[in-house]
């Protein structure tokens, strides 16, 4: 029986030679990526399942369960076994196979973890917060600008697993790039944990270089002659969204840095050495993010100020409109109470003199406020 046929009896998958259809399209096109169920003939969990001896994929495509066996006997290689959200039903028997702990397994099927790291015996877990830019025509307050998913990795002395939560952070690409080096895959699990590290981080830092531009021209807009009649729900969308980049980076720096510094069983001390160099990057994310955060506050704050300088300048307009108006109105109040013996009521002149009064009188006070900045 071949290794994918074994995975469906494993996983409890049905299907008429699903998982065997799988393993032949990905020897025959071994660059396809069946990451997504969208591209998947089976739209099933299991993504891949490779044995790796000194950095090289064997090329046998043997019994999964003897895989592991052989792994283990010889004390060479280990199985890479990569999932994309699977079922409870599904990951039960990888679970007794690899001997992993139940929290650990709800943990890896139910998702929506915080970035963490995790011992379990000879066993370590971690969880990974995957983001992804979302592209956009135009920023407005209901964009979606970052998207995030999630990894979780099991490493063990002879095994890697990865679960994948998402429409996002495909392994297979890392996969390829690993496989093109077998010296550094040659260093076991470890090193496929550090790539995945790597790879999720360096997306932080390509996510923050893409928000940056989205910032700045929130802030150029904000700084326009038109700036006060920005719509601030835009700010505000882009916090909740630097909300969501902050929640993935942030809480991960313990964990690397664990993994970088204290001695884990399955860390060799000579990876621990990459992974410093994955909390260098996180760290630089990381700052960019409360950058971010400062900036747009700033923004915030200096957007609110305009909104209330333009409130004041309407309200001065306004004022010295109804000044000049109350002139006019006060002497037509006057002489319009009806009385008999009122000034200049039966002669001749008085109507052009009362309206040449009122026009200059409106005039005066025109250029006056005119001349303060008022109109």
């Amino acid at each position: 029986m071949s290794m994918a046929g074994n995975l469906r009896k494993v996983t409890g998958l049905t299907g008429v030679g699903g998982l065997r259809k799988v393993a032949r399209l990905a020897r025959r096109r071994p660059r396809v990526d069946l990451s997504h169920p969208a591209r998947s003939p089976l739209g099933s969990s299991v993504v891949n399942c490779v044995t790796y001896q000194d950095g090289v994929r064997v090329p046998q495509c043997t019994d999964l369960v003897d895989a592991v066996r052989m792994v283990r006997k010889t004390g060479e290689g280990f199985v890479w076994l990569g999932l994309h959200e699977p079922t409870d039903r599904e990951f039960a028997g990888i679970a007794e196979l690899f001997d992993l702990h139940p929290l650990a397994v709800e943990d890896a099927v139910e998702a929506h973890q915080r970035p963490k790291l995790e011992h379990y015996g000879d066993t370590l877990f971690t969880v990974f917060k995957t983001v992804c830019y979302v592209e956009h025509e135009q920023l407005t307050a209901t964009s979606e600008v970052v998207d995030t998913g999630e990894i979780m990795v099991f490493v063990g002395e002879d095994f890697v697993i990865t679960v994948r939560h998402g429409r996002h952070g495909s392994l297979g690409p890392l996969r390829e790039e690993l496989e093109a080096h077998p010296l550094q895959l040659a260093k076991g699990p470890a090193a496929v944990l550090h790539a995945i590290a790597d790879h999720v981080v360096d997306d932080y830092l390509n996510v923050t270089d893409a928000v940056q531009a989205d910032i700045d021209q929130v802030e150029t807009e904000v700084f326009s002659e038109n700036g006060a009649r920005l719509d601030p729900g835009r700010i505000y969308q882009m916090k909740r969204e630097l909300l969501e980049l902050k929640r993935a980076a942030v809480p991960l720096g313990r964990p690397v840095e664990d993994l970088a510094t204290r001695p884990i069983r399955v860390i060799a001390p000579e990876i621990q050495a990459y992974f410093r160099d994955v909390l260098d990057h996180l760290i630089r994310a990381k700052e960019q993010i409360a950058a971010f955060d400062e900036l747009l506050n700033s923004i915030l704050q200096a957007h609110l100020a305009q909104v209330t300088v333009a409130q004041n300048e309407d309200m001065r307009k306004i004022t010295a409109w109804a000044a000049v108006i109350a002139v006019p109105t006060m002497v037509c109040g006057v002489y319009g109470m009806n009385f008999d013996h009122m000034p200049e009521l039966h002669w001749r002149f008085g109507y052009p003199l009362v309206m040449t009064v009122m026009a200059g009188a409106c005039l005066v006070l025109y250029r006056g406020f005119r001349r303060n900045g008022w109109l």
